[in-house]
């Protein structure tokens, strides 16, 4: 183990693969990379299928790794890709859950300058909690909650209820959407 850390368990949410179709000799070799590293850390690896993961299966397979539709913790909380609606009996004794899949970001203004940041939403959805997770690749920002519309079954067009939070170098809460202006 590097430097004695070991988690418990950690959880991919879903878009281990980037693309669509196929899987290239590089995205293999780099998505084995990673789950070993991954597993040499943690006590269970979790991956839960994302939209761009139909594909994906077999990569993790190759290291004994089942992909799931979804996965709940002892402590209330269920874990989903947020490309489907959870199936019936996933939201019993659920009170938080938790998606990726819209990979939120905001850009903020000021004159002529404009920032984007990945950042996380917390708000409700069917009277349970809501966050959404944004996306964890460099590659990309991700979505402009401003100015785009959700592409999910989970997260409403009207955002404004949501609670923006931007993790950096320590967690800045923006408040509602609604009071941030575009």
């Amino acid at each position: 183990m590097s430097q004695g850390r070991t988690f418990k368990e950690i959880i991919i949410n879903g878009d281990l693969k980037h693309g669509f179709s196929g899987i290239s000799e590089t995205e293999w070799r780099h998505t084995l990379r990673l789950i070993d590293y991954l597993r040499e850390h943690c006590e269970k690896l979790v991956i839960i299928k994302g939209n761009h993961d139909a594909i994906a299966e077999p990569i993790a397979r190759k290291r004994g790794i089942a992909t799931v539709d979804h996965h709940r913790t002892g402590s209330g909380i269920l874990l989903l890709h947020g490309d489907i609606l959870p199936m019936k009996g996933w939201l019993e004794g659920i009170e938080t859950l938790i998606i990726g899949h819209e990979h939120p970001a905001i850009s903020l203004r000021q004159g002529s300058r404009v920032e984007s940041y990945k950042c996380f939403l917390k708000g409700r959805w069917r009277g349970k909690t809501l966050i959404v997770q944004p996306s964890f690749t460099q590659v990309t920002d991700g979505v402009d909650i401003l100015r785009e519309k959700p592409v999910g079954p989970m997260l409403p067009s009207d955002k404004g209820e949501f609670e923006v939070y931007v993790v950096a170098d320590s967690v800045y809460a923006f408040g509602k959407v609604k009071a941030i202006k575009a």
